[in-house]
């Protein structure tokens, strides 16, 4: 039987258009057409496939599949069922998403993974920090004197109790230590300058000492590292003011800091003011003519 609407053809006993579901012209005059319902597994799929960017796409396939499904099946029933909107949404809806899901994401990652440099930059800083307490420790029970630079790590473990994951930067490659103590503070102890440099940040090693030489900004993409000084305190400081810390051995300079540049050159000063008397009145003018 034609459809009159869309003029697909159709099964004799069919009661609507299985193309457009229009009721077909012989079965309406015997009685009233059966209304079609709607696909279970079309709906299923639209579900799905909202669900998809919150199930990190794990349902965009079950979702795909179902919608695939639930149009091969309107399409055989002959008006029975409906629905294939649904099932088309559910389809793509999921891969839809995918693009802008990994636009966020491209935004978010860099700043997520700033702030995660940023958590290990703090959690070095805070395990340096109790490695000098310990230092300071062990010195006022040493008459005043550091540990040995040799084995200074071994000594706060056997006189301090240090625990073993203090040496450890998790921004660094793995490694028992990722600390170095100044060689030139084992001499002076505590009676060295306040500014001098105690530990800092190196390669991984264990019970390492010298200066700057082995001095390493690679635990944090070379934007700079964490330093003990004497007095007890930790800064981060950044790779361009490693050259000014004092490292207290006879070959160390400190470079002064340069001015910063000026952003506009200062303005000329105005020339000084010339005072000329005033003329005024018949007097000046009768003096003039003789």
């Amino acid at each position: 039987m034609r459809c009159p609407k869309c003029k697909t053809e159709n099964p004799d006993n069919a009661a609507s258009c299985r193309f457009c579901n229009c009721a077909l012209p012989g079965v309406a005059a015997s009685g009233p057409a059966q209304q079609a319902k709607t696909s279970g597994l079309a709906t299923a799929s639209l579900v799905l496939g909202i669900l998809a960017p919150f199930t990190c796409f794990i349902t965009a396939i079950p979702a795909i599949a179902l919608g695939i499904v639930a149009l091969i099946k309107i399409s055989k029933s002959v008006g029975r069922l409906k629905g294939s909107g649904l099932a088309i949404a559910g389809i793509v809806i999921g891969p839809a998403t995918l693009p802008i899901i990994a636009f966020l994401m491209g935004i978010l990652m860099p700043a997520l993974f700033r702030v995660r440099q940023v958590s290990f930059r703090m959690v070095c800083a805070n395990n340096m920090s109790g490695l000098g307490k310990a230092m300071l420790i062990y010195a006022n029970d040493y008459g005043d004197k550091f540990p040995t630079s040799s084995k200074w790590c071994d000594l706060l473990i056997e006189h301090n109790e240090v625990n073993r994951t203090a040496f450890r930067c998790l921004g660094a490659p793995e490694g028992p230590c990722n600390y170095a103590m100044n060689i030139n503070v084992e001499e002076l102890g505590t009676k060295a300058l306040p500014d001098m440099v105690l530990l800092f940040e190196t390669h991984p090693g264990w019970n390492q000492s010298g200066g700057f030489e082995i001095l390493t900004t690679d635990s944090h993409q070379r934007e700079g590292c964490n330093v003990l000084f004497v007095d007890g305190h930790v800064a981060f400081v950044r790779t361009a003011g490693l050259k000014h810390l004092r490292w207290g051995g006879k070959e160390d300079k400190i470079v002064p800091l340069e001015p910063p540049p000026l952003l506009w050159p200062p303005p000329p000063s105005p020339p000084p003011l010339r005072v000329v008397p005033l003329r005024g009145g018949k007097e000046n003018e009768k003096e003039e003519h003789k």
